[in-house]
């Protein structure tokens, strides 16, 4: 066993429940750890993801410094950074897996250099409950359904030996093993507009407690309930915790577990994290997905390239209040309320036809919690050509979307204030308030706020049109 370790970072900023660095705090003498940042991954691609990751690393930093380890921050391809890494150095590296496909084959070419140059090395379970690969049909082929899989996947979670409580021992001393380190902020994204995120968001590992301890005394009870009401605060929000890592999936599924009642909620929420495990497992066996449809009946689906009509949905300027709210508070947040989520993402696909692969896009760069197993899941199944796909000629009226889940229009106004004083009749149909009444409000639809720029029930007829062409 070598005197030193490195411990690669990527989603697992955190002490607790960290396998990989607790392994090597236990077996060697001396513990760095290492952050990659690899700038082909994230610029314009991840930008809000950015402001996070550096708030993360250096969160993470000071509490690694508690325990003598160091963190170094390196800019660069992954690959030329472990060539550098010499059987000389007497060093062994760790990491945590991360189920991205792309992530997955470049973890191959960095075993690979690591064996060439003599260097021991081991990996981890990744940040989610059970291995995609453990979980299959009969016949041993992936699940293309969520129920099923979902029944099988838990029930062989919860077959397996019960993870052990990693532990985190103290290092010797401090050690650096590389010279050219980065600065943090050089992390941060050029444009200014994240300076609001600190708003609504403190990144660390201590905070994903706070959010955890939240969820099971005060959120979980009612969850299946108040999870659609974009105006209470009824969803866990730690998603973009999980993402980066500063919490483990296995704590919050044991910390619910540990309820004395289990209620509706309490399944509404482990299914949520179902969908997540489902995400992954799908991506992984059909990774095709991530730029194509699932099913490939839609490939010959007619969608609209509407640049105006894109830009005007990525800026909330449709004229459906409920889906600009959604996309207000996606860029001023970096996150947006489930409901919202689908509510938007329907709008783009199936009332404009923009192809979903530019709502993937638009939600990837924006969103703090930006997975791209979920990501992809998600907007594919809106679209209806994924896994267990919503039928397509399901398409969200944004109208009744806010008038069932934003009657008074707490949400609704909060992100888009111009409406403020619209009477709640009005507020998700603004157009139909008679002009004496807009003009006495002081709010001109087509002026104040903008028309809607497309007609719902045309909009929705010719999407069924389109859809009942894939049958020709």
């Amino acid at each position: 066993m070598t005197k030193k370790a490195i411990v690669w970072l990527r989603e697992d900023l955190r002490i607790e429940n960290n396998p990989a660095l607790s392994f090597a705090s236990q077996n060697h003498e001396i513990v760095s750890a290492i952050y990659i940042y690899n700038n082909k991954y994230f610029d314009k691609k991840r930008e809000a993801q950015k402001w996070w990751l550096f708030k993360s690393l250096l969160s993470f930093k000071e509490n690694l410094e508690k325990y003598n380890i160091s963190l170094e921050i390196l800019s660069g391809d992954e690959l030329d950074i472990f060539s550098k890494i010499k059987e000389k150095d007497d060093v062994t590296i760790y990491w945590s897996k991360v189920y991205e496909p792309n992530i997955i084959e470049k973890g191959k070419k960095i075993r690979d250099i690591l064996i060439k140059n003599k260097i021991n090395y081991k990996y981890f379970k990744g940040n989610i409950l059970i291995e995609f690969q453990d979980v299959t049909k009969d016949d041993g082929t992936p699940f293309k359904v969520f129920t099923p899989f979902w029944k099988k996947a838990e029930q062989n979670y919860l077959d397996k030996v019960p993870s052990k409580n990693y532990k985190l021992k103290k290092s010797k001393k401090i050690n650096n093993l590389f010279s050219e380190s980065i600065d943090a902020n050089e992390i941060l994204p050029k444009k200014n507009w994240y300076k609001k995120f600190d708003k609504y968001w403190n990144p660390s590992e201590q905070e994903a407690k706070k959010y955890l301890q939240k969820l099971i005394e005060k959120k979980i009870k009612d969850y299946g309930d108040n999870r659609d009401f974009p105006s209470i605060d009824g969803t866990s929000k730690l998603s973009p915790f999980l993402k980066h890592g500063q919490i483990h999936v296995e704590t919050i599924w044991n910390k619910c577990q540990e309820m004395e009642t289990k209620g509706k909620g309490f399944r509404k929420y482990i299914n949520e994290l179902g969908w997540r495990e489902f995400s992954h497992s799908l991506i992984n066996y059909f990774p095709e997905m991530l730029k194509g449809n699932l099913r490939k009946e839609f490939d010959n689906f007619p969608w609209v390239k509407n640049q105006k009509h894109l830009d005007m949905w990525k800026k909330g300027m449709t004229g459906y209040p409920i889906v600009d709210a959604g996309m207000r508070e996606l860029y001023e947040t970096g996150w947006m309320h489930n409901r919202v989520r689908m509510v938007v993402g329907s709008f783009l696909v199936k009332h404009l036809r923009i192809h979903w692969v530019e709502g993937e896009k638009h939600f990837r760069n924006c969103l703090m919690d930006f997975n791209e197993a979920n990501n992809v899941a998600q907007w594919q199944w809106v679209a209806g050509c994924g896994a267990d796909a919503a039928p397509y000629f399901r398409i969200f009226n944004p109208i009744l979307q806010g008038e069932k889940f934003d009657k008074d229009g707490i949400y609704t106004k909060k992100w888009v204030p111009e409406l403020k004083n619209m009477p709640n009749e009005f507020l998700h149909k603004p157009w139909e308030l008679e002009k004496k009444y807009q003009e006495e409000l002081k709010i001109i639809i087509g002026k104040d706020y903008p028309s809607p720029i497309v007609d719902h029930v045309a909009a929705r007829n010719a999407a069924l049109v389109a859809f009942q062409s894939l049958k020709k």
